[in-house]
Protein backbone atom coordinates (compact mmCIF):
# COMPACT_ATOMS: atom_id res chain seq x y z
CA UNK A 1 0.00 0.00 0.00
CA UNK A 2 1.70 3.22 -1.18
CA UNK A 3 0.75 6.43 0.95
CA UNK A 4 0.62 9.67 -1.32
CA UNK A 5 1.91 12.97 -0.12
CA UNK A 6 0.62 16.53 -1.19
CA UNK A 7 0.40 16.94 -5.22
CA UNK A 8 0.31 12.77 -5.98
CA UNK A 9 3.93 12.12 -5.48
CA UNK A 10 4.09 8.82 -3.50
CA UNK A 11 6.12 9.28 -0.25
CA UNK A 12 9.45 7.89 1.22
CA UNK A 13 10.68 7.20 4.45
CA UNK A 14 13.47 9.74 4.61
CA UNK A 15 17.51 8.07 4.11
CA UNK A 16 19.13 6.77 7.31
CA UNK A 17 22.55 7.93 7.19
CA UNK A 18 25.51 5.95 7.42
CA UNK A 19 27.33 6.92 10.10
CA UNK A 20 31.07 6.19 9.85
CA UNK A 21 33.25 3.97 12.64
CA UNK A 22 37.11 3.43 13.21
CA UNK A 23 39.51 4.53 11.55
CA UNK A 24 37.62 6.68 8.75
CA UNK A 25 35.70 8.32 11.06
CA UNK A 26 38.82 10.19 12.89
CA UNK A 27 39.01 12.41 10.30
CA UNK A 28 37.89 15.86 12.00
CA UNK A 29 39.35 15.08 15.42
CA UNK A 30 42.52 13.92 13.73
CA UNK A 31 42.46 17.19 12.16
CA UNK A 32 42.00 19.38 15.43
CA UNK A 33 44.50 17.36 17.02
CA UNK A 34 47.14 18.02 14.27
CA UNK A 35 46.52 21.50 14.32
CA UNK A 36 46.49 21.70 17.88
CA UNK A 37 50.09 19.79 17.83
CA UNK A 38 51.37 22.05 15.39
CA UNK A 39 50.58 24.97 16.99
CA UNK A 40 52.74 23.43 20.27
CA UNK A 41 55.62 22.84 17.87
CA UNK A 42 56.19 25.88 16.31
CA UNK A 43 55.62 27.26 19.26
CA UNK A 44 58.08 25.48 21.03
CA UNK A 45 60.36 26.31 18.35
CA UNK A 46 59.70 29.55 17.61
CA UNK A 47 60.00 31.53 21.10
CA UNK A 48 57.18 33.97 22.01
CA UNK A 49 59.18 35.54 24.60
CA UNK A 50 61.08 37.59 21.57
CA UNK A 51 59.90 41.10 21.37
CA UNK A 52 58.16 40.99 17.79
CA UNK A 53 58.38 37.16 16.92
CA UNK A 54 54.10 36.82 17.19
CA UNK A 55 53.31 40.86 17.19
CA UNK A 56 51.27 41.85 19.86
CA UNK A 57 47.92 40.91 21.38
CA UNK A 58 45.56 43.93 20.15
CA UNK A 59 43.93 44.06 23.39
CA UNK A 60 46.86 44.86 24.64
CA UNK A 61 48.18 47.27 21.87
CA UNK A 62 45.16 49.53 22.10
CA UNK A 63 44.52 49.56 25.78
CA UNK A 64 47.50 49.03 27.32
CA UNK A 65 45.54 46.24 29.77
CA UNK A 66 46.43 42.16 29.65
CA UNK A 67 43.65 40.28 28.63
CA UNK A 68 42.68 36.48 29.81
CA UNK A 69 44.74 35.30 26.94
CA UNK A 70 47.64 37.67 27.07
CA UNK A 71 50.75 35.38 28.18
CA UNK A 72 49.10 32.16 26.85
CA UNK A 73 51.68 31.76 23.89
CA UNK A 74 54.34 31.79 26.78
CA UNK A 75 52.98 30.04 28.56
CA UNK A 76 52.54 26.82 25.91
CA UNK A 77 56.23 27.54 25.41
CA UNK A 78 57.17 27.33 28.79
CA UNK A 79 55.37 24.33 29.20
CA UNK A 80 56.82 22.38 25.86
CA UNK A 81 60.28 23.21 27.89
CA UNK A 82 59.60 21.62 30.88
CA UNK A 83 58.99 25.13 33.03
CA UNK A 84 55.63 24.44 34.51
CA UNK A 85 56.03 26.90 37.34
CA UNK A 86 57.21 29.51 34.60
CA UNK A 87 53.92 28.27 32.49
CA UNK A 88 52.02 29.20 35.61
CA UNK A 89 52.99 32.30 35.51
CA UNK A 90 52.67 33.91 32.41
CA UNK A 91 49.26 32.32 32.41
CA UNK A 92 47.63 30.98 35.17
CA UNK A 93 44.38 29.82 32.77
CA UNK A 94 46.59 28.25 30.06
CA UNK A 95 47.42 25.24 31.65
CA UNK A 96 43.54 24.17 32.62
CA UNK A 97 42.11 25.23 29.28
CA UNK A 98 44.61 23.30 27.67
CA UNK A 99 43.71 19.88 29.27
CA UNK A 100 40.32 20.66 29.16
CA UNK A 101 40.54 21.14 25.52
CA UNK A 102 42.61 17.65 25.47
CA UNK A 103 39.49 16.23 27.15
CA UNK A 104 37.34 17.62 25.02
CA UNK A 105 39.46 15.87 21.83
CA UNK A 106 39.48 12.63 23.41
CA UNK A 107 36.09 12.32 23.82
CA UNK A 108 35.22 13.36 20.58
CA UNK A 109 37.55 10.78 18.99
CA UNK A 110 36.28 8.07 21.34
CA UNK A 111 32.88 8.99 19.96
CA UNK A 112 33.72 8.85 16.36
CA UNK A 113 35.65 5.53 16.88
CA UNK A 114 32.23 4.45 17.76
CA UNK A 115 30.10 6.31 15.38
CA UNK A 116 28.38 8.08 17.84
CA UNK A 117 27.89 11.64 17.80
CA UNK A 118 30.20 14.43 19.05
CA UNK A 119 28.49 15.49 22.50
CA UNK A 120 28.56 19.31 23.49
CA UNK A 121 29.67 20.04 26.62
CA UNK A 122 25.93 20.47 28.61
CA UNK A 123 27.17 23.09 31.35
CA UNK A 124 24.84 24.07 33.94
CA UNK A 125 23.74 27.94 33.57
CA UNK A 126 25.49 28.48 37.07
CA UNK A 127 28.81 27.15 36.15
CA UNK A 128 29.24 28.96 33.07
CA UNK A 129 28.12 32.50 34.91
CA UNK A 130 30.79 31.76 37.85
CA UNK A 131 33.45 30.59 34.93
CA UNK A 132 32.50 34.57 33.09
CA UNK A 133 32.89 36.04 36.19
CA UNK A 134 36.32 34.38 37.35
CA UNK A 135 37.74 35.34 33.39
CA UNK A 136 36.83 38.91 34.68
CA UNK A 137 37.61 38.69 38.10
CA UNK A 138 41.53 37.41 36.21
CA UNK A 139 41.48 40.10 34.07
CA UNK A 140 40.80 42.82 36.43
CA UNK A 141 43.10 41.73 38.90
CA UNK A 142 45.92 41.11 36.57
CA UNK A 143 45.45 44.81 36.08
CA UNK A 144 45.97 46.12 39.22
CA UNK A 145 48.71 46.98 41.74
CA UNK A 146 47.33 43.74 43.84
CA UNK A 147 47.79 41.17 41.40
CA UNK A 148 51.04 42.24 39.54
CA UNK A 149 52.05 38.48 40.25
CA UNK A 150 49.28 37.79 37.72
CA UNK A 151 50.65 39.84 34.82
CA UNK A 152 52.16 37.96 32.06
CA UNK A 153 56.14 37.61 31.86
Amino acid sequence: METTHLAGQPSFPPPQRVRRTGWRALGLPALAAGAAVGAVVLLHFRDPHVEGSYGICPIYGLTGLYCPGCGGMRAVHNLTDGRLLDSLHSNLLAIPLLLAFAVFLGDWAMRAWRGERPRVPDLPRPFMWTVLVLFVVYSVLRNTPWGTWLAPV
